[in-house]
């Protein structure tokens, strides 16, 4: 069993950044794949990001790349989503997902979640 929690969302002005953590229990965090997704209101959950146990392998969706980097501390059993340059669409709950494989960016593809953090960005 993993547990996340997630921290570090807020609300902040259009075009500042923001980096979001997520610490995971268990002694296996660097065998799991690890998944950045959001949830606006009223929308579907999206994928962000996700990143493999060693974190040789990052994926971004298309629309974030260059903006939002995933990052993740084995050591500290952390992973990490900095958000630059951020705009009010960006407003969103950010949920953080381990996968106990190498997981795509499908939400029922992730074994665990955490509770979220809310990130709003005013114009």
């Amino acid at each position: 069993q993993v547990q996340l929690v997630e921290s570090g969302g807020g609300l902040v002005q259009s075009g500042d950044s923001l980096r979001l953590s997520c610490a995971a229990s268990g002694r296996t965090f660097s065998t799991y794949t690890m998944g950045w997704f959001r949830q606006a209101p009223g929308k579907e959950r999206e994928f962000v990001a996700r990143i493999s146990g060693s974190g040789a392998r990052t994926y971004y969706t298309d629309s974030l790349k260059g903006r939002f980097t995933i990052s993740r501390d084995n050591a500290k059993n952390t992973v990490y989503l900095q958000m630059n340059s951020l705009k009010p669409e960006d407003t969103a709950v950010y949920y953080c997902a381990a996968g106990k494989t190498w997981v795509g960016p499908s939400a029922y593809e992730y074994d665990y979640w955490g509770q979220g953090t809310q990130v709003t960005v005013s114009s």
